[in-house]
């Protein structure tokens, strides 16, 4: 039983005050109803938990209502205070012992091969994720704004969602990083903490995530140019 767990709490800032990004319309339908579709779509996704902020229930039941039409099984699971908590939320709604497919609500245009690739990926090896190489280059700075160094943009690559895990090994990691106190912003970090080992899985195609005004003409053209 493969998992996908679309996480859909948090409160993004960077689009503006009273914004919540993931209900804003692009294409003809919400940007969270887009990513929902992709893991709906996707065959080697059998069921979907979103996990939400508390009070936003009913909304999500009219997006599946009114945009998604799901074909899969699907839950709804309240969000934590952290990403990792939200994370730890839709973990806990899982039966099964086979893989799961974290995935940023807010990343609609994920490609079908993608996600399939990352979870066969993460079943033979136990975790993976959708990753870019870095094609500008890096410099490290510091308070001041100088640069203080020049790094290798060859060993360097920006990670994506879905991050895909073997359940067992995600529970495990982000247990142990809540028993240190710590946190992590996204989950293949906290395979650290267990000595885990994630191989990245390139992500050729366009695979953005909405996080400010900036993004929106380009994610709706991505849209509008896609079909699932």
């Amino acid at each position: 039983m493969n998992t996908a767990v679309i996480v859909a709490a948090g409160r993004g800032t960077r689009m503006g005050p009273d914004v919540d990004k993931l209900f804003l319309h692009l294409a003809g339908a919400p940007v969270v109803a887009h990513t929902w579709r992709r893991f709906d779509a996707c065959p080697a996704i059998d069921e979907i938990i979103l996990v939400v902020r508390d009070g936003l229930q009913g909304a999500f039941r009219e997006l599946a209502r009114d945009h998604v039409h799901p074909t899969k099984p699907w839950r709804l699971v309240a969000g934590g205070r952290e990403r990792q908590d939200s994370v730890w939320n839709g973990l806990a709604a899982i039966d099964s012992e086979g893989l799961v497919a974290v995935q940023d609500g807010a990343r609609p245009c994920t490609p079908l091969a993608l996600i399939t690739e990352c979870l066969q990926v993460a079943e033979r090896v136990g975790a993976s994720v959708a990753a870019q190489r870095a094609t500008d280059t890096v410099k490290e700075g510091d308070d001041a704004k100088h640069i203080v160094g020049h790094l290798d943009r060859s060993r360097l690559w920006t990670v994506q969602t879905p991050q895909c895990f073997r359940v067992g090994i995600l529970r495990r990691a982000l247990a142990a990083v809540r028993d240190q106190g710590g946190l992590v912003t996204d989950d293949t970090a906290a395979c650290g903490a267990i000595g885990q080992g994630v191989e990245m899985v390139e992500s050729v195609l366009p695979n953005p995530k909405v996080t400010g005004p900036a993004d929106l003409p380009y994610v709706e053209l991505l849209l509008r140019s896609q079909a699932i």
